[in-house]
Order: C-alpha cells, then sequence, then structure tokens
C-alpha cells in the first residue's frame, strides 16, 4: 500500500464526504455545498490517497507563524492503524514550521491517540456551539 500525500491538493466535496462517512466522524455528509465551502475556507489541507482515492485528510487553519488549529483529522476506516493519521500530521507540521503549534480537538474516542503523537492534552478551551 503507497500512499502518496499532497499539500493543498485537488479534494472533492464528495471524496471528502466519503472519508467523513467512512472514518465515523460527524460531519456534514449530505451537505456538499457546506464541505466545499469548509474545503475553500481551510487554508491548509493535507490529503492522503491511495491510487487516487482519498483516503485521509487534515483540514487546518493557520497563520504559517504562530498557531494552527487542525479542525479535522480523518482517516477511512480501511485506512486506520496504518500511520496514514501520524503522516498527516506530520506534513502539517513541515508546512507550518517550528514556530508554529499545532493545536486539535479530539472526539472522545480519540483521546487517548493523540498524547503519543506529542501532543498535550489541554484544559483550557472554551467553545460556542454551531447551531447548524
Amino acid at each position: 500500500m503507497e500512499v502518496t500525500y499532497e499539500i493543498n491538493g485537488n479534494v472533492e466535496a464528495g471524496e471528502l464526504s466519503r472519508v467523513y462517512a467512512s472514518s465515523g466522524m460527524k460531519r456534514p455528509v449530505d451537505d456538499p455545498e457546506r464541505l466545499a465551502r469548509m474545503l475553500a475556507n481551510a487554508n491548509l489541507v493535507v490529503s492522503a490517497r491511495i491510487n487516487g482515492e482519498l483516503i485521509g485528510v487534515a483540514r487546518c487553519l493557520t497563520d504559517f507563524s504562530y498557531s494552527c488549529f487542525v479542525s479535522c483529522l480523518a482517516v477511512s476506516k480501511e485506512a486506520q492503524g496504518k500511520g496514514v493519521g501520524r503522516q498527516l500530521l506530520e506534513h502539517v507540521k513541515q508546512a507550518v514550521g517550528e514556530e508554529a503549534a499545532v493545536d486539535l480537538y479530539s472526539t472522545p474516542i480519540a483521546m487517548t491517540y493523540y498524547p503519543h503523537l506529542g501532543f498535550d492534552t489541554m484544559d483550557n478551551a472554551f467553545r460556542l456551539p454551531r447551531k447548524k
């Protein structure tokens, strides 16, 4: 299995929907226009593909100098456990450089995943929940 990674390559809403649905992440998989806006307004998207098929994505907002927020890290179910998520995050870290911190929210099921990748658990986050 050869996985190729690309920074800010073309990712379409339909293929993103399939990865989200397969990964088990709660995202608006039935709203292609919203998914397209989510992609268009992220300024760093790292994609992972096998034979051209999207299997993983890290969608981020960053200033490339102080902080980077990973708004989603999703890997399709059949590719999970093979290091794809780790490599997506490595590409994010390389893209933003050493000056920028990388932050993310975790789903409850993935809380044990990120510390072994070097992430610190933080207790000082706040959220205004979305209405839709």
